[in-house]
């Protein structure tokens, strides 16, 4: 028998998710010193995870990692079956006998909670929702926000959060020739709100926005980043971590723009977009819909660099009629594979998927990116944790089945059940398509939104 990882026996693995962590993974695996064969798995028609519907559509820099993505999917060995959802179209179980080994990297595709009463009134919705929606994701298509509202609040002070405040403060003019959906650009057209109020548990010393994001609030045409003052008052603990030469750079930096937008804050615009800080939600109010959010203030207490934030039973009320909440991803769980529920992620060690009280290693799954390790990091971190990953796999090769089929199993299963997935050649018919849409409008592109328009471009 030919030993695994050669012409005569190639390593057949399954990559499940073709986000960042999927292409990097791919991408290890292929350039390796061993022969492989990866077949790339993506539950929607489209590939690239968040880079192509999570990513803000004005920033298209973010975006330019597509170009990589595409230099992997033309090297030898590399298969795309988009459309296919594993635990539903195809078995984890399957996988596992089609193949030598499985690496899961589909993300963390869902929003921590509050945990608050009255989170799930309507006009209450997540940020994960809101961004799929403005970026055309098929799940979110159908997604309706209420946009006659005067006040928005934003849950959260993370660069997500900020994407979320950014495309509500921006005018249509700022937005249309980027590649923002068109039935978004529509509703927002008709937007009333006035005021966006970005709500963080915490200080400013310790808001997770990275300072590109925050200066760009500086920068908006209509609409005014404004702080009161007082909000700028830093505990002994919150100074000491801004005057940290190393760890506390970015801090630093952010309450010089904090103390920018204290000192504009008279400004007159048509929207005003509000940082308020040390306060946490308590209660969301309403008849039947959002009507207003009780926040609770905080204080900060602990050592620099790991301070909590805890309530003083000292309340205000924001009146609202709409609400984002921004405080995490998690990863959701696939029926057959491990899972972490209160981490939200599948166990692992070092990338190696454990199961039990003990944390046995699973044989022959793996797992990479957001849904390994959380949600944390940006792009480029995935490429390390991908390349972990696959090292781990590549130590354990003389553990792994002889015999997989890999490929052709798959298809032939696949098409048994009569389930139509897309190869990389039709994808790239799609996106050309997208292109063309856009072209007139002085777009990058216009997205297909719902899985039926893409395979109608396929015939």
């Amino acid at each position: 028998m030919s030993q695994l990882g050669t012409e005569a026996a190639p390593l057949r693995v399954a990559v499940v998710g073709a986000g960042p962590s999927g292409f990097y993974a791919t991408e290890a695996l292929l350039k390796s010193e061993i022969a492989a064969q990866v077949d790339l798995i993506e539950r929607l028609p489209s590939p690239y995870g968040l880079v192509r519907s999570g990513v803000a559509p004005d920033h298209p820099k973010l975006k330019q990692s597509i170009e990589v993505y595409k230099k992997v999917a033309a090297l030898e060995g590399f298969r795309f079956f988009g459309n296919v959802t594993v635990g539903k179209d195809v078995m984890p179980q399957e996988l596992r006998d089609i193949y030598h080994a499985v690496i899961y990297t589909c993300g963390a595709e869902t929003d921590r909670r509050l945990g608050i009463e009255g989170e799930d009134l309507a006009g209450s919705h997540t940020a994960t929702e809101f961004v799929g929606w403005y970026n055309g994701h098929p799940d979110y298509r159908n997604r309706e926000f209420d946009f006659s509202h005067e006040t928005a609040v934003i849950i959260g002070q993370g660069n997500v959060a900020a994407d979320v405040a950014r495309i509500l403060s921006k005018s249509v003019d700022e937005l249309k020739h980027t590649d923002i959906s068109q039935h978004a650009l529509d509703a927002l057209a008709e937007s009333q709100i006035k005021t966006i109020a970005v709500v963080g548990r915490r200080g400013p010393a310790q808001a997770k926005f990275t300072t590109k994001e925050l200066r760009e609030f500086l920068e908006l045409e209509n609409c005014q980043a404004a702080i009161a003052s007082e909000e700028l008052a830093l505990n002994e603990a919150s100074q000491t971590e801004v005057a940290d030469k190393k760890a506390g750079v970015v801090a630093a930096k952010n309450m010089a723009i904090f103390e920018k937008m204290a000192e504009d804050a008279e400004q007159s615009k048509v929207r005003t977009c509000r940082m308020m800080f040390c306060r946490s939600p308590i209660r969301i109010e309403g008849n039947g819909r959002i009507e207003r959010v009780v926040l609770e203030r905080n204080e900060l207490s602990g050592e620099p660099f790991s301070q909590r934030a805890s309530g003083t039973g000292e309340t205000e009320t924001l009146e609202c009629g709409l609400l984002f909440r921004s405080i995490g991803y998690r990863g959701v769980p696939i029926e057959g594979v491990p899972f972490h529920d209160s981490w939200g992620v599948f166990p692992n060690q070092e990338g190696r998927i454990t199961d039990g009280p003990d944390g046995a290693v699973v044989p022959g799954i793996y797992t990479a990116g957001w849904i390994k390790r959380g949600p944390s990091g940006i792009i480029g971190t995935n490429r390390a944790c991908a390349v972990q990953t696959v090292e781990s796999l590549m130590g354990d090769l003389s553990n792994l089945p002889a015999d997989r089929a890999g490929t052709d199993a798959l298809a032939k299963l696949l098409q048994e059940r009569g389930v139509r997935s897309i190869d990389f050649p039709e994808w790239q018919r799609i996106d050309a398509e997208e292109v063309s849409r856009g072209e007139p409008k002085g777009k990058p592109r216009e997205k297909f939104t719902r899985r039926e328009e893409m395979l109608q471009i396929l015939g």
